[in-house]
């Protein structure tokens, strides 16, 4: 099996998982398998056709619709009953949909249809009905949405992969005071498609342990499966998300909604509401700002990484808002990962040995511990030093960068080339699994904005091991909470 061949195999899983079953048995029928892929990519370029002509036909009637018109055709896109919201997840939703979201913007290598139709998984998926939507809400407070809250908005202002947004009021009750906030609502019957989706990830296991020679993909779909269930717990996302809001409290320009308790239970959290510029309202802004922004993203996933001790597994450009003032708003924390203190010194060493004091043999021996590299692989520590070293590209060179769709693409694609020795040695830990997509799910945003500076002097303002001066406006405006944390923190 060529090696780039696997991103394609891997989204294929969107398209259901007897078609990823039928490829393993097929796997040493080299014709069959070349007739299998052509199908299977003609069904995903129908699906991107399809996508796109119902968006654009919606879109086209609503211009000369009146606005009940209007209201109408957005109503045939919802999702009115509980069997209805879980034949829709068995497709669209779940599990899957975060391989569907990943892929949409990570490898600029897809045709274009398939891209169009991945990306649709990342923000338009249809919402369920505002009466089921309040079904749940009153399954969770025994109140209908009408009467927990002082005003209530059943349409929603945005939809993912196991839930929808609603805006809402609430009342201070010792001062009276209104506050704004935004309710996701998780949809009825998700945690069955996820569960289904689960079983399937057991297929993804088999499929790569088929195509990587050094893999065991175990403790790689454990992971998943351990990740995955957490996040359909509500509670627990509210957690993860007050933990941010609290360490990132009075940041210059990091910001995390603060999570209200009082009306955030198992299906349902309730934040405070915040407005601002999309991904795509970015993309259309002067360099400068771009830059800026992708600095902010850096400095978000390493100061969360080496600060905190855990970060969000799931960045994509629907967890993120701009705001006029260079802040960015950070959404969704329902797939955090948190690491323990011997995975953050494994991942200091990495780093350390790699990008800092360009010492082979020790970046050797740190992967062989951490179990990234199986012991006796034949290869030469240079070898193996130059195998991982297109992680660290960015951060090696003190000297501006700027980061680019290729390189991203490039990236994913050497993760999935098993061409070289050196990959029938190498594997993912269950500690990797998420790192891994956050590097991956970050380069690839980075060089959408293509984002120019000195990422090197940045890391080492970030790395715990060198604690660099400030080299950038956006590091000196965070000096004074920087202190402030330290005296909180000492």
């Amino acid at each position: 099996m060529k090696p780039r061949r696997l991103v394609p195999l891997v989204i294929g899983m969107v398209a259901g998982a007897a078609t990823l079953a039928g490829l393993a048995m097929r796997r040493r029928e080299t014709q069959a398998l070349r007739t299998s892929r052509a199908q299977r990519n003609s069904e995903l370029v129908r699906l991107g056709a399809s996508v796109g002509a119902l968006h654009a036909g919606t879109a086209a009637r609503k211009l000369f619709a009146s606005a009940e018109r209007r209201t109408e055709l957005d109503r045939d896109r919802e999702l009115r009953t509980a069997e209805a919201v879980a034949e829709r997840l068995g497709r669209m939703k779940g599990a899957m949909m975060k391989l569907g979201q990943m892929a949409s913007y990570v490898d600029e290598a897809l045709p274009s249809p398939v891209r169009a139709a991945l990306a649709e998984l990342q923000s338009n998926a249809p919402p369920m009905s505002a009466e089921l939507a309040a079904l749940v809400i009153e399954q969770d407070f025994g109140q209908r949405p009408e009467q927990l809250f002082a005003e209530w908005d059943p349409v929603p202002i945005a939809s993912a992969s196991i839930g929808q947004v609603h805006r809402a009021v609430i009342v201070d009750p010792e001062t009276g005071d209104e506050r704004a906030v935004a309710v996701k609502v998780q949809y009825p019957g998700v945690g069955e498609a996820v569960a289904a989706d689960l079983r399937n990830a057991d297929l993804l296991g088999m499929l790569l342990a088929q195509g990587f020679g050094g893999l065991d993909p175990a403790e790689m779909v454990g992971e998943i499966k351990e990740r995955l269930v957490e996040e359909l717990d509500y509670r627990q996302e509210a957690l993860n998300q007050q933990l941010f809001a609290d360490f990132y409290r009075g940041h210059p320009f990091i910001h995390v909604p603060d999570v209200i308790p009082e009306f955030s239970a198992a299906h349902v959290i309730t934040t405070d509401l915040v407005v601002g510029s999309t991904w795509q309202q970015l993309l259309l802004c002067p360099q400068h700002r771009r830059d800026q922004a992708g600095e902010t993203l850096f400095r978000f996933v390493f100061r969360s990484l080496y600060g905190l001790h855990a970060f969000n597994g799931d960045p994509h450009p629907g967890n993120y808002l701009f705001h006029d003032d260079g802040r960015v708003t950070f959404l969704d924390f329902g797939l955090v990962k948190h690491f323990d203190a011997d995975e953050m010194n494994t991942f200091v060493n990495m780093v350390k040995a790699a990008a800092y004091e360009h010492d082979q043999a020790a970046f050797r021996r740190v992967v062989e511990e951490a179990g990234m590299l199986r012991v006796g692989c034949p290869s030469s520590d240079a070898a193996v030093g130059e195998y991982f070293s297109q992680f660290y590209e960015s951060v090696r060179e003190d000297k501006p960068v700027t980061w680019s769709g290729e390189y991203a693409s490039r990236i994913v694609r050497h993760t999935f080339d098993r061409s070289s020795p050196i990959a029938q040695y190498a594997t993912v830990p269950k500690a990797f699994v998420f790192i891994q997509r956050i590097n991956l799910g970050l380069y690839a945003l980075l060089g959408e904005l293509r984002a120019t500076g000195n990422y090197r002097r940045m890391a080492e303002e970030l790395w715990p091991f060198v604690n660099g001066p400030a080299s950038t406006p956006l590091a000196e405006a965070e000096q004074e909470w920087l202190q402030a944390a330290q005296r909180r923190d000492p």
